[in-house]
């Protein structure tokens, strides 16, 4: 496509040391979160909780055993495509 990232925002997990060299060698902006503050992504946490409340929903209403959650959560997120 031949676009540049100019931005990228992260949380602060130190697997990112090696990556802020990075990104000031190529003029990329490393933005991150602020500390035990997950409120400041507030679509990806809204879609969180919208995903684990319908995954919640589904296994309660199928009467599923608990431990097909994570098939109950992809199918949660198929149909919120």
């Amino acid at each position: 496509m031949n676009k540049k990232i100019k931005r990228i925002r992260s949380d602060r997990g130190g697997e990112y040391v090696l990556f802020n060299d990075f990104c000031v060698k190529e003029s990329i902006i490393h933005e991150v979160t602020p500390p035990y503050l997950p409120e400041s992504n507030e679509v990806a946490e809204r879609k969180n909780r919208t995903l684990k409340e319908m995954m919640n929903a589904m296994l309660i209403s199928s009467s599923a055993p608990d431990n097909l959650w994570g098939e109950t959560l992809l199918t949660a997120c198929f149909f919120t495509k």
